[in-house]
C-alpha cells in the first residue's frame, strides 16, 4: 500500500487511529539522526524477541528477564504492575511489563520469570481487557508453560462471591501448563497496599535467589536521555485532600421514586487536576445512628480506648465512626465470629460457599449481632471488620470546564431489610452528612481504559442509565471547552422523564447549540411496556454501525450486573446485522474495538 510523506502507516496496519496518528507525526518529522537511532532501535527489539507493548527497551547484558503480566478493569493492576517494574529493576532484573490484552501464551513460554497481577471483575470473571488471553490460556490447546517461575498476586473485594477468582485461576493453571510457583499466591482485598508490598518483597526476594540477576547498578547515561519522573501528587490515597464540599443539589424531582445527589466539590490549594473518565475516591464516615445501633446490640461503650494500627488510645467509637466497615459481611468475618462467640450453627452457615452467600444478601454487622449474640469485646472488632474502604464514583465535570472543581453525579442508596431501615455508606455520607462548607477527604484514580479518543475529530457514542451520565457530562464539557469537532451521541434512561432525566437543560442546550449530534431517550416506566437504552440503540442500529465504522469509540457506564450485559449483547446484534457479519466475526469486531480502547466500559 502507497502512503505520503505524511501518512507512513499504511491504513490497515495493526495500530488503533490515534496510535497511526501518533506514529505518523513521529515518523513525518523525524530527521535522518533520528530515522537512523529509531531503526537501530526497532530492529534491537525484533532481535531480543520484545515484542511491542511489553516494556520499551531490551535488557541490559548479563540481566535476569522478568516479565509482569497485568490484568486491570480499574487501573488498580496495572498501577501496582508498574511499581513491581521500579522495584524490581532496583534489584536487578530487567523488566517487561505486559498487558493480557496484548499477551499470548506462547510469547510467555519463552518467559524465565513471570510475575502475575489479575483482577476479578464482576461475579468472577477476568477484566475485559483480558478476556480473550483469559480463553486462550484456560483452554485445550494453551501449549506449555515448562520451567517458567512464577508468582501470583490478585486484587478484588470480598464482599462479591466470587473473591480473587481469577487470581485463584491463573495460579492454578500456570502450574497445571507447567510453570513453577516460586511464592505463594496473595489475594488483596480493597485495602490492598499493605499485601501487595508483602507479596512483591518476598516474591522478588526469592527470585533473587533463583535468577541470581545482574549488580542493579547500570552503565552511566547522559542525562539529556533520561526524562525527569513525573511528580507523585501530593495528595493520594494515603494522604487524601480534605476537599470543602461548595454545593450538592437532589437532581431529581419531586415526586420521584430517586434521591440522585449532585456535588460540587473544591479542589482550591490542591493542585490536584484529572482527566474525563477518571474517578474520585471519596472517604467516608459511617453514619452515627448506625454507630450507636452496633454499640448497643453489642453492649459496648463507644468511650472505650482501643489500638488501631499507629493510633495506641483512640476512642472505640471514633474508630468505628471513621475506620471500620459496619455494613459488608463476608465468608471470613461469619467465620471468624462464629469461632470466636462459639456459634456452631453460624459456622455451619459459612462453611457452605452458597448458603452464606445467600444469608448474607441483606444483612450488616448489627443484624449478624441480633441473630447470634456476640461476646466480643471492642479491641476484638478491630481486628475483625474490614477497614473501611474509599468509594469511587465517576467524575461528572471537566477540570477544563470548572477550574479547582470536581463534579459527582451519586445515587442516594436506602432501603429496607430485615426489618431495619439501611443506608449506603458513602453515598448518604455525601447526602446527608457532607454539608455544604465542611470538608471530607478525596483522591483521584485514573483510568487507562475509560478515555476520549486522542484524535478530537473522532465521533463517539456514549451509553449511560441513571448515574451512568457521569462521565459523558465530563466527556461533553471537555469536547466543548477544547473545541474538538467529533460528533457526540448520547443514550439515556432512567424511570420516568419528567422526573427523572437528570441534567436535562444541559442536554438541551448542547442539542441547540450542536455540540451534542444525537440524543436518545428511554424511560422504563413512562409507558406499560418497558423501553431500555438498549432497546434505543437497535431502534437506531443501522446508524449506529455507520458511526462504528467510520471509527467511533462506544462507551458504556452504569450497573454491571444487567445494563452493560445488555447493551453489549445489542452492540454484538448490531454489529453482526448491520455490518453484514456472522456472529463469530461481530464478536470479534467488538473485542478488537475493545483492545484499541475503542469500547470502554465504566461499570460498577
Amino acid at each position: 500500500m502507497s502512503t505520503t510523506p505524511n501518512q507512513l502507516i499504511p491504513a490497515d496496519a495493526p495500530f488503533a487511529p490515534e496510535q497511526a496518528a501518533a506514529l505518523n507525526s513521529l515518523l513525518g518529522s523525524a530527521n535522518a539522526q533520528q530515522a537512523a537511532w529509531l531503526k537501530g532501535f526497532f530492529a534491537g527489539l525484533v532481535a531480543g524477541d520484545q515484542g511491542f507493548g511489553q516494556g520499551a527497551g531490551a535488557p541490559a547484558a548479563g540481566s535476569a528477564p522478568l516479565t509482569i503480566l497485568f490484568g486491570s478493569e480499574s487501573g488498580n493492576a496495572e498501577g501496582l504492575a508498574e511499581q513491581l517494574k521500579e522495584a524490581a529493576s532496583a534489584e536487578g532484573f530487567a523488566c517487561q511489563v505486559l498487558d493480557m490484552a496484548d499477551a499470548k501464551v506462547a510469547s510467555l513460554a519463552k518467559a524465565e520469570n513471570l510475575f502475575v497481577l489479575v483482577s476479578t471483575w464482576g461475579e468472577g470473571e477476568p477484566p475485559s481487557r483480558a478476556a480473550d488471553f483469559y480463553d486462550e490460556i484456560m483452554g485445550k490447546d494453551a501449549g506449555k508453560l515448562e520451567g517458567v517461575n512464577f508468582s501470583v498476586l490478585g486484587l478484588g473485594d470480598s464482599s462479591y462471591t466470587n473473591f480473587n477468582q481469577m487470581a485463584r485461576e491463573f495460579d492454578k493453571r500456570i502450574e497445571e501448563l507447567g510453570g513453577k510457583r516460586i511464592f505463594d499466591k496473595v489475594e488483596c482485598d480493597v485495602d490492598f497496599e499493605a499485601p501487595y508490598a508483602g507479596w512483591a518483597k518476598g516474591a522478588i526476594g526469592k527470585l533473587k535467589e533463583i535468577a541470581k540477576p545482574a549488580a542493579a547498578a547500570a552503565a552511566p547515561v547522559s542525562e539529556a536521555a533520561v526524562p525527569a519522573a513525573p511528580e507523585k501528587p501530593a495528595y493520594n490515597k494515603s494522604n487524601p485532600f480534605p476537599a470543602k464540599m461548595l454545593k450538592s443539589f437532589n437532581l431529581n424531582a419531586e415526586g420521584s421514586l430517586k434521591e440522585t445527589i449532585h456535588a460540587e466539590i473544591s479542589l482550591e490549594g490542591s493542585g490536584l487536576t484529572y482527566l474525563p473518565g477518571d474517578a474520585l475516591a471519596v472517604v467516608p464516615e459511617n453514619a452515627p445512628d448506625l454507630v450507636e445501633e452496633f454499640l448497643a446490640v453489642a453492649k459496648l461503650d463507644g468511650r472505650e480506648n482501643v489500638s488501631f494500627k499507629d493510633e495506641l488510645s483512640v476512642p472505640f467509637g471514633d474508630v468505628l465512626r471513621r475506620k471500620l466497615d459496619l455494613r459488608t459481611l463476608n465468608t471470613s468475618i461469619l467465620k471468624k465470629y462464629a469461632k470466636a462467640c462459639d456459634h456452631k450453627k453460624l459456622l455451619e452457615i459459612a462453611s457452605d460457599k452458597k448458603t452464606a452467600t445467600d444469608w448474607i444478601w441483606g444483612r450488616d454487622v448489627v443484624d449478624l449481632i441480633k441473630e447470634y449474640r456476640s461476646s466480643l469485646r471492642a479491641g476484638d472488632w478491630v481486628h475483625l471488620l474490614r477497614p473501611l474502604a474509599p468509594r469511587l464514583y465517576s467524575i461528572a465535570s471537566a477540570i477544563s470546564a470548572h477550574p479547582e472543581e470536581v463534579h459527582l453525579t451519586v445515587g442516594a442508596v436506602r432501603y429496607e431489610t430485615n426489618g431495619r431501615a439501611k443506608k449506603g455508606v458513602c453515598s448518604t455520607f455525601i447526602a446527608d452528612m457532607w454539608k455544604e462548607g465542611s470538608t471530607a477527604g478525596v483522591y483521584f484514580h485514573a483510568n487507562k481504559n475509560f478515555k476520549l479518543p486522542a484524535d478530537p475529530s473522532t465521533p463517539i457514542i456514549m451509553v449511560g442509565p441513571g448515574t451512568g451520565i457521569a462521565p459523558f457530562r465530563s466527556f461533553i464539557e471537555e469536547r466543548v471547552a477544547t473545541g474538538a469537532t467529533g460528533e457526540n451521541w448520547l443514550f439515556f434512561g432512567d424511570q420516568r422523564r419528567d422526573y427523572d432525566f437528570l441534567y436535562q437543560g444541559e442536554w438541551n442546550d448542547y442539542l441547540e447549540k450542536g455540540a451534542l449530534q444525537k440524543l436518545d431517550l428511554a424511560f422504563s416506566r413512562d409507558q406499560e411496556h418497558k423501553i431500555y437504552v438498549q432497546d434505543r440503540m437497535r431502534e437506531n442500529g443501522k446508524e449506529l454501525w455507520q458511526w462504528l465504522d467510520r471509527g467511533a469509540y462506544f462507551y458504556v457506564c452504569g450497573d454491571a450486573s444487567r445494563m452493560a450485559k445488555d447493551v453489549h449483547t445489542a452492540l454484538l446484534e448490531i454489529v453482526e446485522e448491520h455490518g453484514g457479519m456472522s456472529a463469530e466475526d461481530a464478536l470479534a469486531y467488538v473485542k478488537k474495538m475493545t483492545k484499541e480502547r475503542r469500547y470502554g466500559r465504566d461499570v460498577y
